[in-house]
């Protein structure tokens, strides 16, 4: 329990509105109001998926990761528009500007989202905080002219629950004598931690929503979950979080992916595929070198033509930042793959990383060269409920993040 000399604990997640779409109608200002979705080359009769939509789009069913063939059949008269990663980075650099003149205490959770600890701003125990939270909204608008939500709270969990409650520019606040009227009704998937294993596990519980959980036997969540994962769940049914804000981190993986055209078979389309997963590893190779890094895991990510998919790894003697050495270690997974249908995606990932000049001597070999085109992904090492036996995936977190492998 907090004291007067370590008072409780104000913990802000902001998140951008629809961030994409929002910045891509600063420069189509004559789509505002109608639906829009942004993904692939912004043309729904070509291969790709849906990275965001406006909300008017979202009314129609059109989600992120949706294709855009099926986006546009569930809303003819959508607009499609191209991603463009470096106008995104550049909005996402100047909100997160604004924020730091606030406070510095922030952790950066991607492009479109941030945790902020508030505790030691002046005015946070005001009105509950609202009017620090609705400040950061004003710089925020002045800074980049896009709208965010705030989910003000004692801790990461809750703030990332409230920020969500009331979209796009709302402040919701949450603190434990609001648990029961506000969190318990929502459903438990509510919880960033629960994915659709879990969901459906809770289920067959008869546990819906998080008062649900909340009110679960701890020894029925444990017995059915493993002792760490269902440990978590009673926690975070109850609201109870006390992972700090991590202002600096280091990436776990880099990856890049690509969806094809149309479906390639893994045998008849081979060498297409085969030059396809080379530029990958050149690609991911130089995405190393550049941000100083090496690892020891690589891994392929397939994506059959029915969306499932199917992942490959191998871990070598050593770190590696050599597109060679990726290259056979990737080939090596590939063939590891069931070729039992057509691909729409491939891609591939390097994981357990260690910066080259840290302690780590990469195993170097030809470089080869980067191009550019395919979606590239760094994930950060962040905080996630305890690993155990029975822990499903979690999900990811801001809603425009392209998918990791």
């Amino acid at each position: 329990m907090p004291t007067p000399a370590t008072p409780r604990r104000r913990i802000a997640h902001l998140d951008m509105d629809a961030f994409y779409a929002s910045v891509e109608l600063l420069r189509h200002p004559e789509l505002r109001g109608q639906p829009v979705a942004i993904g692939g080359h912004g043309e729904p009769s070509r291969r790709g998926v849906v990275t965001t939509a406006t909300y008017e789009a979202r009314a129609f069913g059109i989600r992120s990761g949706m294709a855009l063939r099926r986006a546009a059949e569930l809303c003819p008269q959508c607009v499609f528009l191209p991603v463009d990663f470096d106008e995104y980075r550049r909005h996402s650099r100047r909100f997160k500007a604004a924020i730091a003149t606030v406070t510095d205490r922030i952790e950066d959770r991607g492009i479109d989202e941030v945790y902020i600890d508030l505790t030691a701003v002046q005015g946070i125990r005001v009105d509950r905080g609202a009017p620090v939270a609705r400040d950061i909204q004003r710089r925020v608008l002045e800074a980049t002219g896009l709208s965010c939500s705030i989910g003000l709270a004692p801790n990461k969990l809750l703030a990332k629950i409230a920020s969500d409650l009331h979209k796009p520019g709302g402040v919701t606040i949450v603190d434990e004598e609001d648990i029961a009227a506000t969190i318990w009704p929502l459903p438990a998937r509510r919880i960033n931690g629960v994915g659709p294993k879990a969901e459906l596990q809770l289920e067959d519980l008869g546990l819906r929503t998080i008062g649900d959980l909340a009110a679960a036997p701890l020894s029925m969540l444990v017995a059915r979950f493993g002792g760490n994962y269902g440990r978590w769940l009673h926690e975070a049914a109850n609201g109870r979080d006390d992972r700090p804000i991590v202002t600096a981190s280091e990436p776990v993986s880099m990856s890049r992916e690509t969806t094809f055209e149309r479906d390639l078979h893994p045998h008849r389309d081979w060498q297409a595929l085969a030059a396809c997963l080379a530029e990958l590893c050149r690609e991911v190779a130089a995405d190393l070198r550049r941000r100083g890094y090496a690892g020891r895991t690589i891994g392929v990510k397939a994506r059959y033509d029915d969306f499932r998919i199917v992942t490959r790894d191998q871990t070598l003697p050593g770190a590696t930042d050599d597109a060679a050495t990726i290259r056979r270690a990737a080939f090596e997974c590939l063939g590891r793959v069931p070729a039992t249908r057509r691909l729409r995606l491939l891609g591939v990932r390097v994981a357990g990383l260690a910066r080259t000049g840290a302690g780590t001597e990469p195993r170097r070999g030809a470089a080869g060269a980067a191009d550019a085109g395919h979606a590239a992904s760094a994930s950060a090492a962040a905080p996630a409920p305890p690993a155990g036996a029975q822990q499903p995936e979690l999900p990811l977190s801001g809603e425009d993040r392209p998918l990791a492998l």
